[in-house]
């Protein structure tokens, strides 16, 4: 234990109480631990093309200090490193019992490339289409046929009556047309079952073999976590597929428990050492999708360790964090009897929580009049200030909502940047889709493949401010344009999901414009920042 034990220098008062993993501000201790590791990271990292997560836990041992160090997953293909405390569960041994059934199932995995990369099941998939395209070429043709004659026998009927015989071939022509598209698709069928059974030959094997995978990659999956045993703050035992087992997930996520936090803590619990703080931090290049920065701390995710933390750590340590009242900051704009615009201040939520805080809509409840309900129609993040519209009854709350849907209401934002200046005058459009980053929730990432159109103007009016307007409303979609590579680059000073934490966001809903949704009146509102 004794070289994973890293002394350090810190001269300066230690926390009162461990932090929340989920929210926090790296205490100067954690700092100072970090600044002692970068060398030894920096050095691991060196020609390392892809970025990764580190962390730090400070720990006391017989009245002394030390820090703890980890990474998330592997580095360099290993899970164990020296110095870096070890992994929960150690499953990478090449002799071991994941290895060999890996092994199996890679064996799946490349059973089913050969058969789909063989060149008799290419061809034979090649003619089974080719055959389907052609049928339905020819099918149509048929039955243009039919439709051309059956017009044709209508314009005569039309022009004058038909002797007997006359109607007699008509009705002969029509049947044997109907027969001969009857005859045409069997034709067609039976060419077409012969070449699918050509090719089914393939696909029932590699669908067998498909089946064998998921089979023995889920058989897999569920020993590793029975062997992921967690130890909490009270030395109560639980491996993951129990601690899962009653969340919405139900079973964890792959990879769960093989992060910075969960190695952090077990290690400290299992050698009987007392925790102080912990931090986590970004080294080198974001992952592409998603918004890492260099030398910056973030929390623990939510879809993995949420979960694992909350069975690891005392409960008052993800207790809420008491926060200040805000009610008397929350300005009423403008009123009538159908609808309000605030001026929301930042830290405020716009509807209500999980939590008992108040929001715009919990405020606006207590105004209400008879008849009225606060309905809200757009919302702003609980950081962002600024302009909201609230409907009071739900004929208003329909219409200003089909306003936003057809992009009748117009949105300016002012925000100021971290990073370097931009320059003051230019202009741009930021196209990049989003969605739902599923394991670090409420982390949005730019999906171009799967995620919702996200499109957001801006105009440099200082050096660090810009202004902001979205064409679209997707959740994070100003703070991820700005902060992302190929948006702006630089994330909004305060944010600590996608920059750096400060003492806000510097995120201000500053106009919006909208015609009223009884009168039809166009109504402009503007609030300066607070900042």
């Amino acid at each position: 234990m004794r070289y994973l034990l890293h002394p350090f220098l810190y001269r300066g008062l230690l926390p009162e109480t461990f932090n929340n993993p989920f929210d926090y501000v790296p205490h100067p201790v954690c700092e100072a631990a970090v600044g002692d590791l970068l060398p030894r990271v920096e050095e691991l990292m060196r020609g390392n093309p892809k970025g990764k997560m580190f962390g730090v836990l400070v720990v006391m041992k017989e009245e002394k200090l030390y820090y703890l160090a980890a990474f998330s997953g592997q580095l360099c293909d290993q899970s164990v490193l020296p110095g870096f405390v070890p992994p929960v569960f150690d499953f990478l041994d090449p002799d071991g019992y994941f290895k060999q059934h890996e092994a199996k199932i890679s064996a799946i995995n490349q059973e089913i490339d050969n058969l789909k990369s063989d060149g008799q099941y290419i061809e034979s998939r090649k003619i089974y289409l080719q055959l389907q395209n052609d049928a339905e070429v020819a099918i149509t043709a048929a039955k243009q046929k039919m439709l051309d004659a059956k017009t044709r026998r209508d314009a005569e009927r039309s022009k004058r009556v038909l002797s007997a015989e006359e109607e007699s071939a008509f009705v002969k022509e029509s049947q044997f047309l109907k027969a001969e598209l009857r005859r045409e698709k069997k034709r067609w069928t039976e060419k077409i079952a012969e070449a699918k059974a050509a090719v089914d030959i393939y696909e029932k094997r590699i669908e067998e073999l498909a089946n064998q995978r998921k089979t023995k990659s889920e058989a897999l999956q569920n020993w590793l976590f029975e062997h992921f045993v967690m130890v909490n703050y009270a030395g109560e035992r639980c491996n993951l597929l129990e601690i899962f087992r009653d969340t919405v997930q139900q079973l964890p996520p792959a990879g769960t428990g093989e992060c910075c936090e969960p190695k952090l803590l077990q290690y400290a619990y299992t050698h009987g050492l007392k925790p102080i703080q912990m931090a986590m931090f970004w080294w080198g290049k974001s992952p592409e999708g998603e918004i890492r920065h260099h030398l910056h701390y973030y929390p623990a995710c939510s879809g993995k360790c949420k979960p694992v933390l909350t069975y690891m750590l005392p409960p008052e340590v993800l207790a809420a964090n008491s926060h200040r009242d805000l009610s008397e900051q929350l300005e009423i704009v403008y009123e009538d009897a159908d609808l309000w615009v605030v001026n929301k201040p930042s830290g405020m939520l716009s509807v209500p929580g999980k939590s008992h805080r108040e929001s715009v809509i919990s405020l606006l409840q207590e105004r209400c009049q008879e008849g009225e309900t606060p309905l809200v129609v757009h919302r702003l993040d609980m950081d962002t200030s600024g302009l909201l519209v609230v409907a009071k009854h739900k004929t208003t709350h329909y219409r200003l909502q089909k306003q936003f849907r057809d992009r009748e209401i117009h949105k300016t934002y002012v925000a100021v940047l971290d990073g370097e200046p931009l320059p003051i005058g230019e202009e741009g459009r930021i196209e990049l889709p989003l969605s739902p980053d599923l394991m670090h929730r409420p982390f949005q990432k730019v999906d171009k493949a799967h995620g919702k159109p996200a499109v957001t103007l801006y105009r440099v009016v200082g050096e660090h401010v810009v202004e902001l307007h979205p064409l679209t409303g997707r959740t994070h979609q100003l703070r991820v344009h700005c902060a992302h590579a190929e948006g702006l680059g630089r994330p909004i000073q305060g944010d600590n999901l996608y920059g750096r934490r400060a003492d806000r966001l510097y995120l201000h809903a500053a106009r919006i414009a909208f015609a009223h949704p009884m009168s039809g009146e166009e109504m402009v509102f503007e609030r300066k920042s607070a900042w």
